[in-house]
C-alpha cells in the first residue's frame, strides 16, 4: 500500500506530463502537469479517447496506430520516442517529446505517455536562428562599407600623389592602416566564423548556454567592427573637410548623464564612471554631436585601458564664460617617450598589447574639439592612468 501511494505522489508531482490509456485508446489517468500543459481539467479528459489531445493527421489515425500495432507487433513510437505536437482546449498547438512504454497490469495491456514540453527549446531556437541571419545581414553590410572605405582611401592617394611630400605622408598612413586593419579586422571576423560554427554545432544537442555565450561573442566582435568602421568614417569625413560645426545651447548635464549611463553597460566587472558637474549653470553652446562624440570617446578608451574593479571620473564645469569636460583613469598610461605621437593618426604606445583599437581616436577628438573653437589638454603616466581636458570659451557676441 506504502509502494502505492509513493507511486502516486510521484505520477501527481512529476515535472513532466504522464497519461495512461488502454489498447483502444481511452484514457484511464492524467496528471496535474499534463492537464495544465493541454488546458483541460482532469474530468474532461479521463474516458475519453487520447486523440482529442492530437491535432491532425495524428488526430485521425492515432486507432489505426494502436490497430495496427495490436495487428502487427510492429512499434512507431512505442519504447521509442519522438517529437509531436500536442492540441490545447483552445486548439493550439505546441511541440512536446513523447515517449511511450507498455505494461501487463491485471491481465490487460496499458500505454503510458511521458510527455516533456518544447515550448521553450524551440523559441528560442527560432530566436536564435533569426539573430544568426540578422548578424549575417549586418556582417555583410559591414563588409560593403570596408570596401567602399578602401576604394575611397585609394582615390584620397590618387588625389594627393601631385606633392611629394603629401604622398609620403600618406604612403606613411597607408602602412599604418594595413598593418592595423590586418590585426584588428582578423580577429573579431575570426571570432564571428568559429562562433558560428560552433553554434550550428551545438545547436543540434542542443546547448542553449554555449550557443548564448557564442552569440555574446558575436554581438561584441560586430559592436567592434562598427566601431572601427566609425572611426574611419569619421577620419573621412574630416579629411574631405565635409565636417560642419554647428554650435547650439546643449544642456551639458543631462547630455552627460545619458553618456554615463550608457557607458556603464559597457564596462567591464565591477568597472564604475563617477559623474560630477561643478557651476550652477548646465548649459553651454557647443555642437552637440561633435562633443558627444568626443566624450565616449575619451570614455571608451578609458574603458578599455583600465582593469576591472576601477574608477572613471568624469567631471563637467561652467565657470562663467569656459567650460571644461575631464575624463579620468587609473589604467595602463600612456608611456612619456611616446606621449608626443599621441595624436598622430593610427598611433598605439607598445603597451596596448592585446586590446583592441585603430589608434584613430584621439586624432578625432582633438579635431573635433579644435573645431568646436576649443583646447585638448592631457596628463599621463605610465601605471597611473591618464587624463584627458576638453576646454572651451564662450563666443563673443
Amino acid at each position: 500500500m506504502d509502494n502505492a501511494k509513493l507511486l502516486e505522489a510521484i505520477i501527481v508531482n512529476a515535472i513532466d506530463g504522464i497519461i495512461t490509456i488502454d489498447n483502444r485508446g481511452v484514457v484511464e489517468s492524467i496528471n496535474p502537469s499534463a492537464l495544465a500543459l493541454f488546458g483541460y481539467r482532469a474530468e474532461e479528459v479521463v474516458g475519453q479517447n487520447i486523440r482529442m489531445l492530437m491535432p491532425e493527421p495524428d488526430r485521425g489515425n492515432h486507432d489505426s496506430y494502436i490497430q495496427n500495432y495490436e495487428r502487427t507487433g510492429h512499434a512507431k513510437i512505442i519504447g521509442l520516442g519522438r517529437e509531436v505536437l500536442g492540441r490545447k482546449q483552445d486548439g493550439t498547438t505546441f511541440p512536446f517529446r513523447l515517449a511511450v512504454s507498455e505494461v501487463f497490469y491485471q491481465n490487460r495491456k496499458i500505454f503510458t505517455g511521458f510527455i516533456h514540453d518544447l515550448s521553450k527549446e524551440k523559441a528560442a531556437e527560432d530566436q536564435l536562428r533569426q539573430y544568426a541571419v540578422e548578424l549575417e545581414e549586418k556582417v555583410s553590410d559591414r563588409t560593403k562599407d570596408l570596401i567602399n572605405l578602401v576604394s575611397q582611401l585609394e582615390e584620397a592617394k590618387q588625389e594627393v600623389s601631385i606633392s611629394l611630400e603629401k604622398e609620403k605622408e600618406l604612403n606613411q598612413l597607408k602602412s599604418r592602416f594595413v598593418s592595423m586593419a590586418s590585426h584588428e579586422f582578423r580577429t573579431p571576423l575570426s571570432s564571428v566564423q568559429l562562433s558560428a560554427s560552433l553554434i550550428e554545432k551545438y545547436m543540434q544537442k542542443p546547448d542553449h548556454d554555449a550557443v548564448a555565450k557564442h552569440t555574446a561573442r558575436i554581438k561584441g566582435s560586430v559592436q567592434l567592427l562598427n566601431t572601427i568602421l566609425n572611426d574611419f568614417l569619421s577620419l573621412e569625413k574630416l579629411e574631405a573637410g565635409v565636417v560642419r560645426v554647428e554650435k547650439q545651447l546643449v544642456n551639458l548635464v543631462q547630455l552627460a548623464e545619458e553618456i554615463t549611463e550608457e557607458m556603464q553597460l559597457i564596462c567591464k566587472k565591477n568597472q564604475l564612471i563617477v559623474y560630477q558637474h561643478t557651476g550652477s549653470e548646465g548649459s553651454f553652446e557647443l555642437d552637440s554631436h561633435l562633443i558627444k562624440s568626443s566624450i565616449i570617446n575619451l570614455i571608451s578608451n578609458a574603458i578599455k585601458y583600465s582593469g576591472e574593479d576601477t574608477y572613471i571620473e568624469f567631471s563637467t564645469e561652467i565657470n562663467g564664460h569656459s567650460c571644461t569636460i575631464t575624463v579620468k583613469d587609473n589604467g595602463i598610461g600612456i608611456p612619456q617617450e611616446e606621449q608626443q605621437s599621441l595624436f598622430e593618426p593610427f598611433f598605439r604606445a607598445h603597451n596596448t598589447g592585446s586590446i583592441p583599437g585603430t589608434g584613430l581616436g584621439l586624432n578625432i577628438v582633438k579635431r573635433y574639439v579644435e573645431l568646436m573653437g576649443g583646447t585638448l589638454t592631457y596628463w599621463s603616466e605610465l601605471h597611473r592612468g591618464a587624463s584627458f581636458s576638453m576646454t572651451f570659451s564662450a563666443s563673443k557676441a
